[in-house]
């Protein structure tokens, strides 16, 4: 089995956006013989480059170079920076793209992340559209816009793009944390809008009723951080014991995500072993320190049943649609 890896080769950025999960303590990165050691532990079908703005690493022409070679389908998210900078050659060995926006307006955009922030997405989309690369908005579902969400997909569709959303983990601060109701009620919001290309958030699923309920993380799924760590998941918790590093990963290739915390991430919680969400996502369970506990967002734990009317889009080969729990819809 081939894995679908997420890496940060670097958590330097251009931004400073208050929302983000990257660790700004000290600029961290992986080498390209990190990245070499990487590709020769395990095998890897495709990668997403993510967490920092990864063109800021001085490596980053090299390393790609070095993955494209490899015949790895190579995604990026990026702010703009990165898609408006690099060489040609170098976007073109991009499968798929994303840009970040999180509003659906010029001025809450720039608001948000800096003024110049919304043209400089949209010259992004306008120069991977004339290259014929497949475009996604990636936008973070939080507190301050899921009631935006079917706004949001309006934006891409004008943009003639597709919308990827993911929920806002409280992985630094508790602000953008949704409650329960929002949660739902953004969902709600994206589903009467937009059609579901994929879905991968677990609890999300289960309401669906869809079939195989559980994250990917830790699973088809590994990620790696700038400061050379192997999770389950981005959002994964580094601070609740002894986390893999790149070193283990040379030592054990594959057989790293057969123990520790890739194991605990796959793992059902006993209380809801008999629950259609099986536990929903592990690391938002890791992150509360609710790690053998129901989902917060679990509408079986709530003693309700939500109706989630959604309809299909057709199908698309996109690099995150499997690779961690997320939602993306046209």
């Amino acid at each position: 089995m081939g894995y679908s890896v997420g890496i940060g080769l670097t958590n330097d950025c251009n931004l400073t956006c208050a929302h983000c999960y990257r660790d700004t303590g000290q600029i961290s990165s992986l080498s390209l013989e990190q990245v070499k050691g990487i590709c020769q532990a395990i095998p890897i079908t495709s990668m997403g480059l993510g967490t920092g703005e990864n063109a800021l690493h001085p490596e980053f022409i090299s390393i790609v170079e070095y993955l494209s070679g490899r015949n790895i389908r190579l995604s990026i998210a990026s702010n703009g920076y990165s898609l408006t900078t690099i060489p040609q050659e170098i976007l073109s060995a991009f499968q798929d793209v994303e840009v970040s926006i999180d509003f659906p307006t010029q001025s809450q955009q720039d608001a948000w992340r800096g003024e110049g922030n919304w043209a400089l997405i949209h010259q992004a989309i306008d120069r991977c559209k004339s290259a014929g690369i497949e475009i996604s908005i990636l936008s973070t579902m939080m507190s301050t816009n899921y009631a935006h969400m079917d706004q949001m997909v309006a934006l891409a569709r004008k943009d003639g793009v597709n919308l990827r959303v993911n929920v806002y983990q409280a992985v630094k601060s508790e602000i953008y944390r949704l409650k329960y109701e929002e949660f739902w009620e953004g969902y709600r919001r994206l589903f009467s809008e937009g059609l579901v290309i994929a879905c991968s958030e677990p609890v999300v699923r289960a309401v669906m009723g869809l079939r195989d309920v559980q994250s990917p993380c830790g699973r088809a799924s590994i990620r790696f951080t700038p400061r050379g760590q192997v999770i389950p998941c981005v959002y994964w918790p580094t601070n609740i014991g002894l986390v893999p590093e790149l070193d283990d990963l040379y030592r054990l290739g594959s057989r790293l995500v057969d123990d520790g915390w890739f194991k605990s991430s796959r793992e059902v919680p006993l209380d809801a072993l008999e629950c259609p969400c099986q536990g929903g996502c592990a690391s938002r369970r890791a992150l509360n320190r609710k790690l053998n506990a129901h989902d917060d967002y679990c509408p079986w734990f709530h003693g309700e049943e939500i109706q989630l009317a959604w309809q299909a889009a057709p199908a698309k080969d996109l690099i995150r649609a499997g690779n961690v729990c997320t939602t993306i819809v046209a």
